[in-house]
């Protein structure tokens, strides 16, 4: 039986801008933020069992398996955090995502975000991070000092899955298994569709239209 908490999905191709606006509407919104990429991350870098699996996938731009990204999420949503509603930003991206969700939660909101291809392919090989996660742009939003993270002083880097071939694959991923989940809650009369293209408060603004 699925446990009634408000659920709102942030679902669109990588780099559409999901995670910046997770962010504001967690500010807005008192939801807890549950971003699967992010939890993949700090997996690796505790270096558990499951984050030395995953990074072989990461690596190589591909999707984690199903299995161990369900488990990670199933841990989430079982935090306090989430109990009064939650934003998934990253999940569900396969249709095994998807089913094992719907037996734990009912979602009220699948906010689909609309970015074309080629754009994305720009937004993420240029984007850089500080292990802080200061994220900057090297054409629309450079650091002040080259390579150098404004807010920390920290060294800037590249994902190892932003690089164009891996960004490719994991467009072609996206329209392989993604688009199926979108049409499967489109199915259940919970999906809108916003423009993701713009100043991100400008999209922040046409999100909140909708919820």
């Amino acid at each position: 039986m699925t446990e009634q908490r408000r659920g709102i999905i942030l679902i669109g191709a990588p780099g559409s801008g999901k995670g910046t606006q997770a962010k504001k509407m967690k500010a807005a919104l008192g939801y807890a933020h549950i971003s699967t990429g992010d939890l993949l991350r700090a997996a690796v870098a505790e270096d558990s069992e499951l984050g030395r699996k995953a990074k072989g996938y990461m690596d190589e731009g591909q999707l984690v398996p199903d299995s161990l990204v369900i488990d990670l999420l199933k841990e989430a949503l079982g935090g306090p955090e989430a109990q009064q509603g939650f934003i998934l930003d990253g999940f569900p991206r396969t249709m095994a995502q998807a089913d094992a969700l719907d037996a734990e939660v009912t979602v009220d909101r699948v906010v689909a975000l609309q970015v074309p291809f080629d754009l994305i392919e720009e937004r993420i090989t240029g984007r850089r991070m500080s292990k802080s996660g200061h994220v900057y742009h090297v054409k629309h939003n450079p650091p002040k000092v080259d390579g150098v993270c404004d807010a920390t002083g920290e060294a800037l880097y590249q994902r190892s899955d932003d690089t164009a071939p891996k960004v490719v694959a994991r467009l072609a991923k996206f329209e392989s298994e993604t688009r199926a989940v979108i049409a499967h809650y489109q199915h259940k009369g919970v999906v809108v569709e916003v423009d993701g293209v713009g100043d991100p408060s400008e999209i922040f603004t046409r999100v909140m239209a909708v919820l």
